[in-house]
C-alpha cells in the first residue's frame, strides 16, 4: 500500500445547518437518533465503467426514509469520487481501485448523509488529487468528512443548539490510524472539548466471509496490522466518545454496549452494487439506528435489515435475517454484551 504525504489543509469549523425538510429537528430536550451504515461504493468509472442503472438514482429507494429521518446519518465512503487523479493501485489478485463519478456525490446528499468516513483503504486509490476532488465535492454539498492524514483530521456539525463532532480512523499510512493511540487520544480530546455528541468511525479488521467473529487481540490480514478493535473501541469511549461504529471486513460483526455507549464492530457492505461481492452474508446491509440521550448514552434502537443484490442498492430483508445474524454474533463473541437484541432487530441496553 502506498503511503502518501499531503500538505495540511484543515477542515473549516464553520458548519452547515441546512437539513432536508424531513430531517428531525432537535430541541434542547429531545433525544437524538443516529443512523449508521457500513461501506458505500456506488459504482466505479475505473478501470471500466461498472455503474448502476439510472445513474444510481434508485440505489437508496428502500432505505432513504430511514436515513433521512435520523437526526444524524453517517457511513463510510469506500473510494474516491470524481474523474481526477492517477490510479495508485497495482494489478495483483487483491488489488482493487474504486472511483465514483462526480455526479454520485449528490446521491449521498439526497439520501440524507451528514458525515462520511474517508479513513479506508480505497480513499487513496487515485492519490492526493483524487482525495482532494472527493473533499471538494463533499464540501459543495455540505457533507462532513474526516480521516485522511494532513487533510481532514476532524469535523463538526451544529444544529439546533447541539454540536456534533466526528472523527474517522483506518489502518493505512495515509489515514489517521487506530493503531496510533497517542494521536487517537489527541483527536478525541480536541473534539470532546468542542462538541456535545462525539461519533467515532473506524475501518479495521480482517476481510472475508470467514471473518465475522470479533477476535481478542490484534488482527493481521495479508500481512497488515488491522487493529485490536475491542481495545480501540473501549479506549475511544473511555476518552469521551459517545458512539463507535466500524466497517472494513465486508461482513457484519457483533455489537455491544460499553459503559452505556453503543459500539458496532462492523456494519458490513451497505451499498456496493458493483466491484465488491454481495453474495451470501457479504450482501447483508444493515441500517443501525440508535436513540441516545443528550449525554450520548444509549436509550434503545433497531437494526433495520436489508440485503443487497448485484447492481442494486439495499433491498428489504423481510425475514430479518440480518438482524438475527448480528444478534447471534453478539451472543457468541461476548460473555455479556450489555445489549439485548430482539428478533425484529430492536435493541436496548441491559446490565
Amino acid at each position: 500500500m502506498l503511503v502518501a504525504v499531503f500538505a495540511v489543509k484543515a477542515q473549516s469549523p464553520v458548519q452547515d445547518t441546512t437539513k432536508k425538510a424531513n430531517k428531525e429537528q432537535v430541541s434542547s430536550t429531545d433525544t437524538i437518533t443516529i443512523a449508521m451504515v457500513g461501506d458505500m461504493m456506488l459504482g466505479t468509472n475505473y478501470p471500466s465503467r461498472q455503474l448502476p442503472a439510472n445513474d444510481g438514482k434508485n440505489l437508496f429507494d428502500h432505505v432513504g426514509d430511514i436515513l433521512r429521518s435520523a437526526t444524524i446519518t453517517v457511513g463510510n465512503c469506500e473510494g474516491a469520487m470524481g474523474e481526477k487523479g492517477k490510479c495508485t493501485k497495482g494489478t495483483g489478485k487483491y488489488s482493487y481501485a474504486f472511483r465514483m463519478p462526480s455526479s454520485y456525490a449528490r446521491l449521498f446528499k439526497d439520501a440524507g448523509f451528514d458525515f462520511l468516513s474517508l479513513a479506508n483503504n480505497h480513499s487513496n486509490d487515485f492519490g492526493t488529487e483524487g482525495i482532494k476532488e472527493t473533499m471538494r465535492l463533499l464540501d459543495s454539498l455540505h457533507i462532513k468528512y474526516a480521516g485522511v492524514k494532513g487533510l481532514c483530521r476532524k469535523a463538526f456539525l451544529k444544529q439546533k443548539g447541539i454540536t456534533y463532532g466526528f472523527c474517522a480512523f483506518g489502518h493505512n499510512g495515509y489515514t489517521y490510524t487506530h493503531q496510533n493511540v497517542e494521536t487517537v487520544k489527541e483527536i478525541l480530546h480536541e473534539l470532546r472539548d468542542s462538541c456535545d455528541i462525539l461519533i467515532v468511525s473506524f475501518h479495521g479488521g480482517a476481510e472475508g466471509k470467514d471473518k465475522t467473529h470479533l477476535p481478542e487481540g490484534t488482527e493481521i490480514f495479508l500481512g497488515e496490522d488491522r487493529g485490536n478493535l475491542r481495545s480501540f473501541a473501549h479506549m475511544c469511549i473511555d476518552e469521551g466518545a459517545d458512539i463507535v461504529f466500524g466497517h472494513g471486513p465486508h461482513v457484519c460483526r457483533a455489537m455491544e454496549v460499553y459503559k452505556g455507549h453503543l459500539v458496532a464492530y462492523s456494519l458490513g457492505n451497505f451499498c456496493t452494487p458493483a466491484g465488491i461481492s454481495v453474495s451470501g452474508i457479504s450482501g447483508y446491509s444493515p441500517v443501525l439506528v440508535a436513540r441516545i440521550d443528550r449525554n450520548g448514552k444509549l436509550i434503545d434502537g433497531r437494526i433495520h435489515s436489508f440485503i443487497q443484490a448485484f447492481g442494486k442498492g439495499p433491498q428489504p430483508d423481510l425475514d430479518n435475517k440480518v438482524a438475527q445474524f448480528i444478534r447471534s454474533l453478539t451472543k457468541s463473541d461476548f460473555k455479556n454484551p450489555h445489549i439485548k437484541i430482539e428478533d425484529d432487530g430492536s435493541f436496548v441496553p441491559v446490565e
